[in-house]
């Protein structure tokens, strides 16, 4: 039988899914306002690092900087290369009044599905102008999470006029202007897809990777874009019933076979950002009891939390995530739901900077 990462994941997901009921006010904490960074340090990898050896339920401090000491030769490396598009979309209803879009991935030809304010006053039928007549925008339909599907027309190339009117979509915890939006983009960023950045990347440099690859840590790189289920809190109390919006991602043979040469060697595989987990696991083949990826592409739905059994990722490094989300859900799923707890209130009582801009954890 040809063992697929998805298959795998479908039947996995079923078995232990039935079995778990846990509560979100598991995954809820206290977090002082002052705490939720709203700029980046500098340079990046002056951030603090939170060292967590989930096997003898050791937590300990370092700064990023430090981060090839904590890890080996043979390991491997795995970003998420993804770029955030100029996703943001000012403009003004064509009867009067400010409008808000937020982009979140093109459904047909110039039709996109969006994130909409003031949803109330933006029924279907609403024309809506940007730029002076630059860009005209439809509303055609309504869907669930007040999302709409707009349709565009414009003369010319739609991501050179993005470029040109969009902004950068920040988190709605973050209230300041960045002077430099660059800083909100990894350094190993490409195609521009996505309407996040993968924050767990934010934090390193060109001397850092450099640093890694001269102590024989292999570097790969997936794709895995960023969209809707950053910006959507869980609202059911039983965190099974929560349903996870689908992603795109894509993991080439190229990629697939560095991982898989790191694995047979014994090099742990080194997840750097929860949508690295995602896709990892997501298409992880584990057939004949052979641990090992395939190369892949399409869209993940895959929702990891407490009782969720790895099979790709050996080591987790990622930023401090909202509260009752279902990034911190994943973090507590690879660490532990009670270590990692424990580990945000001791980040909160040493004044760690959390979310997007803040600082960063290593799990292993």
């Amino acid at each position: 039988m040809e063992c697929t990462g998805k298959n795998i994941a479908d039947v996995f997901l079923a078995k232990w899914k039935d079995e778990i009921f846990m509560k979100i006010s598991e995954f809820d904490y206290q977090l002082p306002k002052e705490l939720i960074a709203q700029k980046p340090v500098e340079p990046r990898d002056v951030s603090r690092l939170m060292v967590i050896d989930k096997k003898r339920s050791i937590i300990a401090h370092s700064f990023f900087k430090n981060l090839t000491d904590y890890l080996k030769k043979g390991d491997c490396l795995v970003l998420n290369n993804t770029r955030v598009f100029p996703a943001r979309l000012f403009g003004y209803k064509k009867t009067g009044g400010a409008v808000e879009l937020l982009l979140i991935s093109e459904e047909d030809k110039n039709h996109w599905r969006a994130l909409v304010k003031p949803g109330r006053q933006l029924p279907v039928g609403t024309e809506i102008i940007f730029d002076d007549g630059l860009l005209y925008a439809r509303i055609e339909e309504k869907l669930e999470e007040g999302e709409r599907i707009i349709l565009f027309r414009f003369d010319g190339d739609f991501n050179h006029i993005l470029k040109s009117i969009g902004k950068i979509p920040l988190p709605p915890y973050i209230h300041e202007e960045l002077s430099d939006e660059e800083r909100y983009q990894t350094i190993f960023s490409r195609e521009e897809k996505s309407t996040a950045a993968p924050t767990a990347g934010l934090h390193f440099t060109p001397q850092l990777l450099n640093e890694i690859k001269e102590k024989g840590v292999c570097i790969a790189e997936i794709d895995l874009k960023i969209g809707l289920d950053t910006f959507m809190p869980v609202k059911v109390d039983n965190i099974k019933e929560h349903k996870m919006h689908s992603e795109y991602f894509k993991l080439d043979k190229e990629t697939a076979s560095k991982i898989n040469r790191a694995i047979k060697k014994g090099g742990r595989i080194v997840a750097v950002g929860t949508t690295v987990v995602r896709t990892l696991e997501t298409v992880s083949c584990l057939s004949d009891l052979k641990k090992e990826i395939k190369a892949d592409e399409g869209r993940t739905n895959l929702f990891i939390y407490p009782g969720y059994k790895f099979k790709i990722v050996d080591v987790l490094i990622t930023n401090f995530h909202l509260p009752r989300s279902t990034l911190l859900m994943l973090v507590c799923a690879f660490g532990g739901k009670d270590l990692i707890m424990k580990a945000y209130e001791e980040a909160i009582s040493k004044n760690y900077r959390f979310f997007s801009f803040g600082d960063a954890m290593l799990i292993s």
